[in-house]
């Protein structure tokens, strides 16, 4: 399934990303005029429309002895969409841990586990009210379709223009960087330079005592 997803985003079969694509497009865009189960009902219609008149010409091509019996969509129907029982349990693992560790990282930011990281999260929810207002979630969704299947293709055709710039960013920023150093050293003043110590004075030498004579 991953590799089907990336064959997609990365536009390796042109005619199946396009159909993909549009399809996704113009079913989000209906949901702004209808529901979803409208536009579902319409595109299982649609899809329909074809089938069903293509299997009843080659079941009237089988009638009259020109078609062996060759099912139009037989190669669909072989395909096996099933999951295993280790393939099943692994997903529900997975699914498992994403909602745990989302409930793990939201309750650790609403409850303060840390100062820093709960301020971003108000600061992300605050603008997340603006974006509310100005658009709803399903132009997100269509911007964020649209943004998947247009970056990597972008890239695959931009890649070495797209590289130049991101090396001339980083040097622009590695400079901004090594100016704002060097005027933080020049503004810092310098330490105080410490006294020299006191030498201490040299202990004076015990005296000896005479040896007694026997």
């Amino acid at each position: 399934m991953a590799t089907k997803l990336m064959d997609l985003v990365y536009w390796r079969s042109v005619r199946r990303t396009a159909v993909v694509f549009t399809g996704l497009v113009i079913g989000l865009a209906s949901m702004f005029q209808l529901s979803v189960i409208t536009v579902l009902s319409h595109v299982c219609l649609g899809a329909m429309c074809v089938t069903f008149p293509l299997r009843l010409y080659y079941k009237l091509l089988e009638l009259l002895r020109w078609n062996p019996g060759v099912h139009p969509f037989q190669s669909y129907l072989d395909n096996d969409a099933s999951l295993t029982d280790k393939e099943t349990v692994m997903l529900v693992e997975e699914v498992v841990l994403l909602i745990a560790f989302a409930f793990t990282e939201i309750k650790r930011l609403l409850f303060i586990d840390s100062m820093i990281d709960s301020i971003k999260f108000v600061v992300l929810l605050y603008l997340l009210t603006y974006v509310g207002v100005q658009i709803n979630g399903l132009t997100l969704v269509i911007t964020a379709v649209i943004t998947i299947f247009s970056i990597p293709l972008l890239y695959k055709k931009q890649q070495v223009r797209l590289r130049r710039m991101v090396r001339a960013v980083k040097a622009f920023v590695k400079r901004i960087k090594n100016m704002c150093f060097s005027l933080y050293d020049s503004v810092r003043p310098s330490p105080a330079s410490e006294p020299a110590p006191k030498p201490t004075p040299a202990a004076a030498p015990a005296p000896k005592q005479k040896a007694k004579s026997k």
